[in-house]
């Protein structure tokens, strides 16, 4: 059919009372979802640190005067107050184990409201964990969270599903086919996106589109967004699948006034998308954060009118998906790369930045570095002050010549963000990485939640960049070449669980491991005997330790260092000489000879920057 031909949209109302929510969608017409909830709620002075789903079950009179509220003005769906009531979600309220409760206590609270007036719409959002390959939640453990709240819903009578606010499309995806193993109603799936229409992660509207009708969504749609990233959005929807479109932007962006969000787009302005969108194709209308009453009234107006003509254009969403990318073989990643691949020892120093910018010395010990044979300067994040960046200081080392390994960790640091970092750093030349979860940070420093993708899904990460994807699967074209290494504890207090995380990380596409420091070689010949196969070739941390307090420090307060008596009462001894540092450098290499029939490569730490000690240990190796 050309471009410029046209249908008519079908204008009958909606007709709660007389139909199914499935017959409707057949029958065609446009609908009036309702509001904001929380933005009602919080108006009447409920505070955000609260669980608002325990409201239903708590103060139902104040959810029941939000719905009424919503009817009169014109809604002829309600969605129930469950949008966080799953297991996750709930159990920092300490609710986990009332799921079935609060979903239940929603729904009876918007029945009684609807009526014969409105549908009810069982209202599921994401999980508030991230699921692999980027989080530790398996997509089996998500899929049962998803359906205890899905049963919950149906069994308390809802008429369809609404699946909304999701940034993680295989997250809804996850959450859809968990409702289709405990119920068979209508599901409308709806994503959150940015400027442009994309989510957040960059997966295309119209590639979400096809692959939400794939796994038996009635509805795709849009909400919790910019009103025009929204109709950009929904446009590129209606050209990729004939499902009916759903869209319920934001009340505009959020502004933050005297501490509160507020949102500041009139009514009006949401009559004006509502216009465009109904002209794009959307039959399902309403709004998300930030919309009241008001707005809906006044989009039931939009409703009543006559309805627009509809270009029935439609361009095919080509289902083929270019092939991924060739990974680079790992001798050619880099230097460190093709010597481990080869079965040759490695040995390396560790440092982290200085305060200020002078890293004369490091530099020099980068020189001396570079004249040996698989040698290597790895570079730790250093304390927080004012330190140049590792990515800056790794420019350095390789120009005076020698094979970095930049570590990467995952604290405070967004998926999204993540990504963006480790492209910049492989085009500057940093091919081996150390991925680590890294330490917490400090809770007063006004960093909200700190760790959003732990070590394991940075691994994933990687990987889907040396196949050359991004995380929401979009080709980046030639692909990097990322030589990836994870931490291995042999001193774990859990080991099975040490072992177990580290196979996960080998699974995602971790090539090789660097352990914390070792003191008892013991230990790391037991771990090593019962690490999964297949092997990868594991380089130990030795310490030259500096004085008896340091010793003491590492014995009795790092529980992830274990460090046997007998090291301390040389260092204490040593202290009473006044040979601490030698003493220290001593132990690191006899501990360096009885590790290096057991490990594929060394690595000194120069802790405070003291690279003369790491380099007097590396030359007794």
């Amino acid at each position: 059919m050309s471009e410029t031909s046209a249908t008519i949209l079908a204008a009958s109302p909606a007709r709660p009372g007389e139909e199914t929510f499935r017959e409707f969608l057949r029958r065609g017409g446009a609908m009036l979802f309702d509001g904001a909830m929380g933005t009602m709620l919080y108006s009447k002075g409920v505070f955000l640190h609260r669980a608002f789903e325990w409201l239903n079950v708590e103060r139902p009179a104040l959810v029941r005067e939000v719905h009424e509220a919503y009817v009169a003005a014109g809604a002829q769906a309600l969605e129930t107050n469950t949008f966080a009531a799953n297991r996750f979600r709930l159990s920092p309220h300490g609710l986990a184990g009332r799921v079935e409760e609060i979903n239940e206590a929603g729904v009876r609270i918007a029945r009684e409201v609807a009526g014969s007036r409105a549908w009810v719409a069982g209202s599921i959002g994401p999980l508030g964990v991230r699921i692999e390959p980027f989080g530790a939640i398996a997509r089996e453990e998500a899929r049962e969270v998803f359906a205890q709240q899905a049963q919950a819903l149906a069994a308390a009578g809802i008429d369809f599903f609404v699946v909304e606010s999701f940034v993680h499309l295989p997250e809804l995806e996850e959450a859809i086919r968990a409702i289709r193993q405990v119920s068979d109603l209508p599901v409308v799936a709806q994503l959150q996106v940015g400027p442009g229409g994309a989510t957040r992660e960059g997966v295309s509207a119209a590639e979400a589109a096809a692959r939400l009708a794939a796994v038996d969504a009635d509805v795709v749609g849009v909400n919790c967004s910019e009103a025009l990233a929204s109709l950009e959005a929904l446009k590129k929807m209606r050209a990729a699948t004939a499902l009916p479109l759903s869209g319920q932007p934001n009340a505009g962006q959020p502004r933050d006034v005297d501490g509160r969000n507020i949102y500041l787009a009139s009514p009006e302005y949401l009559v004006a998308w509502a216009r465009r969108a109904l002209r794009a194709g959307v039959r399902l209308l309403g709004g998300c954060c930030g919309t009241t009453p008001d707005h809906i009234r006044a989009l039931s107006g939009v409703i009543a009118e006559p309805a627009p003509v509809l270009s029935s254009a439609q361009v095919a969403l080509s289902r083929t998906r270019p092939p991924a990318a060739q990974p680079v073989p790992r001798r050619e990643k880099s230097a460190l790369a093709r010597d481990l691949d080869a079965g040759r020892f490695v040995a390396g120093i560790e440092v982290s930045a200085p305060r200020g910018w002078v890293v004369d010395e490091i530099v020099a010990a980068a020189r001396r570095l570079a004249l040996r044979p698989g040698a290597f300067v790895s570079l730790a994040e250093g304390a927080p002050g004012a330190r140049i960046p590792p990515i800056a200081l790794a420019q350095l080392v390789r120009a005076a010549g020698a094979e970095t390994l930049l570590h990467f960790p995952c604290r405070g640091r967004r998926l999204v963000r993540m990504q963006s970092e480790l492209l910049g750093a492989y085009a500057m030349g940093a091919a081996n990485l150390l991925v680590v979860t890294g330490d917490p940070l400090d809770p007063e420093a006004g960093a909200g939640p700190d760790l959003e993708v732990d070590s394991i899904g940075a691994v994933n990460l990687a990987s889907r960049l040396n196949h050359g994807e991004d995380v929401g699967g979009n080709p980046i074209g030639k692909p990097t070449g990322f030589h990836v290494g994870v931490r291995l504890d042999p001193t774990s207090y859990d080991l099975e669980r040490e072992l177990s995380r580290f196979r996960w990380k080998v699974e995602a596409g971790a090539e090789f491991a660097v352990t914390s420091p070792i003191f008892e070689p013991e230990a790391l010949a037991s771990l090593l005997d019962r690490l999964p196969g297949p092997r990868v070739p594991v380089v130990a941390v030795l310490w030259p330790l500096s004085s008896a307090l340091e010793a003491e420090f590492f014995e009795r307060e790092m529980a992830s260092v274990s460090v046997p008596g007998a090291i301390v009462e040389r260092m204490r001894a040593a202290e009473k000489r006044g040979t601490e540092i030698e003493e220290g450098i001593a132990v690191a290499r006899e501990l360096a000879a009885r590790v290096r029939p057991l490990v594929q490569g060394v690595l000194v730490a120069a802790p405070g920057g003291r690279t003369e000690a790491a380099l007097a240990v590396l030359d007794a190796i």
